[in-house]
């Protein structure tokens, strides 16, 4: 799962980035609102933590441009910021949810899974139907009733072939979902973690389109 940090915070935001990467989450770290619109026109996020107060512009602009654009990513707005005209504006201007500082980094990682699943249109915390299904929780999927426990890179691999079942996702549209900036991404990086998906649950479990890329078994 790719995550993409908005924080001016000097403080707050290694504190984050340091929580998220212990999850096993991918973290784009930017400062600025203007450098978060870089990163959202260039990325693929499966959610966005969204500061308020920028240095160069208020993150509710960073927000309303993003939801102009049509671009649905999940956002989470975390603030200090407790006033209830601020929350209802956020709100309003399409965040999936409201984080007021300081806060515990587990109820952050919890509120993440459920604005990813709410966006999935999954009200439980499982995903997916029929022959293949992932905990979110417990990071455990189960595919024709055999059930395993998932590694970082296998989960954002599942994570986002169930986010969007029955499409076809190209190497480069997975490398996205599995690989931060900064990290080196090997050229089988994408064939290493379908194998190991595959050496647990058996092939039928991601589906080849040749020239194409991969899909989650139907």
């Amino acid at each position: 799962m790719r995550i993409l940090l908005i924080e001016d915070d000097l403080l707050i935001g290694p504190a984050l980035l340091r929580a998220l990467k212990d999850a096993s989450y991918s973290v784009d770290w930017v400062r600025t609102g203007e450098s978060g619109r870089d990163a959202i026109r260039d990325g693929s996020y499966t959610a966005i933590l969204l500061d308020l107060g920028l240095g160069d512009m208020s993150g509710l602009d960073v927000l309303r441009g993003l939801r102009e654009s049509q671009d649905a990513t999940p956002v989470l707005i975390i603030t200090a910021r407790d006033d209830v005209d601020t929350r209802v504006e956020g709100l309003d201007l399409g965040a999936d949810d409201y984080l007021v500082k300081p806060f515990e980094s587990k109820e952050l990682l919890a509120r993440i899974r459920a604005v990813v699943r709410r966006k999935s249109g999954f009200a439980s915390p499982t995903m997916g139907s029929g022959r293949v299904t992932l905990d979110m929780n417990a990071r455990r999927l189960t595919f024709d009733g055999q059930s395993d426990d998932l590694s970082a890179r296998e989960y954002a691999l599942m994570l986002a072939l169930l986010e969007r079942p029955g499409a076809i996702l190209s190497r480069q549209q997975l490398e996205e979902r599995l690989y931060g900036w900064g990290e080196e991404v090997e050229s089988n990086a994408v064939d290493a973690v379908i194998y190991s998906v595959r050496r647990k649950f058996g092939h039928a479990v991601i589906r080849n389109v040749r020239g194409l890329g991969w899909a989650v078994c139907t």
